[in-house]
């Protein structure tokens, strides 16, 4: 074997299909686009969204609904969840870090603190925002609350 014998292997090269050249080719005519209507012209380009003549949906569907450029959205935090990692990591402050740390929120979240659960652990809670009845459970099992 040299260079001047090498050959692709049996069946992995093609033919290419020859269309628009005759009919004695079996491809002329017609050249497999079919008969008439504009898929069959050249210059013919599929528009996004075209139904073919028919009101397309996005005209047919009402405009609806509206995005506040300015509502905060908060991740919500519950006692429960609060409590729970207090005992596993033996904390006595849960800070926005802490909370990162552990992977309950994203860097850029806001948290608000929920009352979901009961605290017994004593904590140092920093938070965006604070339920009034968290706020009221974290000060009674002797903790604080702090907003940022």
């Amino acid at each position: 074997m040299n260079l001047s014998n090498l050959t692709p292997a049996p069946g992995s090269v093609k033919t290419r299909k020859r269309v628009g050249r005759g009919s004695g080719s079996g491809l002329g005519g017609t050249s497999t686009r079919g008969h008439k209507g504009a898929k069959s012209r050249s210059g013919y380009s599929k528009k996004v969204g075209f139904e073919g003549g028919q009101m397309p949906i996005q005209r047919r569907l009402p405009k609806f609904g509206f995005k506040s450029l300015n509502k905060v959205v908060y991740k919500p935090i519950n006692l429960e969840t609060l409590e729970a990692l207090a005992s596993s990591a033996n904390l006595t402050k849960v800070g926005m870090d802490e909370l990162r740390q552990h992977g309950f929120i994203g860097k850029t979240d806001k948290v608000k603190i929920l009352a979901n659960g009961v605290l017994t652990v004593k904590l140092e809670v920093e938070a965006n925002a604070f339920s009034k009845t968290a706020e009221e459970a974290i000060v009674a099992a002797g903790g604080t609350v702090i907003k940022l």
